[in-house]
């Protein structure tokens, strides 16, 4: 088998005012330093509505829809952190990514590929049922959880988030579902100041994991060692769905952790681990955050190149 990439034309087309640190030029950076890996490379289609509406209202989904610009840019999060547009080509590109991550999904479900990566934007994890924010529209990797389960019949689905953001959206939307278990560590305190360790979730299926402005990798894997490994081991997952936000290292300028890409490399591999001890080595990992071009780009190709070699 082998590692997938997923991703479409489209997401570059979702353009933002550029004072806005969620630009297409992310994306371009990360498939540029994805060149040279030996990936399997698909499109991502466009979700459904149907899809969509497991975890979103119809009401939120019109509401984007008519927020769309005829020119300019529209702000969809006044009350939160006002970086959230839309411009007039964005619409396609809020449904592949949710479209490629579930695409990815099918295809590691299949047997096709033994992992993939969804190279996608906008990002997801902040999404709430009816509120977009922190650059998200949609819930991507909570709404490929909810495909797993529902359109592949599995039975356990768990989530890491290593985002320095709580993924707030992801949390709220998979509340209520015992069979996903979400582990999610984050800066804290920082921007949403959500993500404490006594959010966890109407089953106990929410872990936080709070780090300290300064962590390192010395301390983010002793965290990692004591909290969220051994929760992932007794759940027991048939798949492990990553949402790989690297805005974690040293350098990104919204954060004040201090990770390097070594770091992310021995994640990566441990998570790989568990993906191979319970899920057949099925493992699907999407794009969050990461600002700072530089940082992103050897950073994500890290993780994906951690991907190729543990596939085959």
């Amino acid at each position: 088998m082998g590692t997938g990439l997923v991703t479409h034309p489209d997401c570059l087309a979702h353009v933002t005012p550029a004072h806005v640190h969620e630009q297409p030029a992310r994306l371009a950076r990360v498939l540029h330093a994805l060149e040279g890996l030996r990936l399997f490379r698909y499109e991502a289609p466009l979700a459904s509505d149907g899809s969509l509406l497991t975890l979103h209202t119809p009401a939120y989904l019109d509401h984007i829809r008519a927020s769309v610009p005829a020119q300019g840019f529209t702000m969809l999060d006044p009350d939160t952190d006002e970086e959230t547009f839309l411009s007039p080509t964005s619409l396609p590109a809020l449904y592949r990514a949710v479209g490629g991550v579930q695409r990815a999904i099918d295809l590691v479900l299949s047997g096709e590929l033994t992992n993939a990566f969804a190279a996608v934007r906008p990002p997801g994890h902040h999404a709430e049922q009816e509120l977009p924010m922190g650059f998200c529209f949609f819930g991507n990797v909570a709404i490929g959880a909810k495909h797993a389960l529902d359109c592949h019949g599995l039975s356990r689905v768990a989530i890491v988030d290593f985002d320095v953001h709580h993924g707030n959206g992801t949390q709220a939307l998979l509340w209520d579902e015992p069979r996903a278990l979400l582990v999610t560590s984050q800066q804290m305190p920082l921007w949403p100041d959500t993500g404490d360790v006594s959010e966890t979730g109407a089953h106990d299926n929410v872990v936080n994991v709070p780090l300290a402005p300064g962590t390192g990798g010395k301390a983010m894997r002793e965290a990692y060692e004591a909290r969220v490994f051994p929760r992932l081991e007794a759940f027991r997952p048939e798949l492990l769905l990553v949402s790989a936000g690297f805005d974690c290292h040293a350098a990104d300028p919204l954060s004040q952790l201090a990770w390097v890409e070594g770091d992310y490399e021995w994640l990566t591999h441990r998570l790989c681990d568990i993906a191979d001890r319970h899920c057949g080595g099925r493992m699907v990992s999407t794009l969050e955050g990461g600002y700072d071009l530089d940082a992103l780009a050897a950073s994500a190709a890290t993780h994906v190149r951690v991907l190729t070699e543990r596939s085959r």
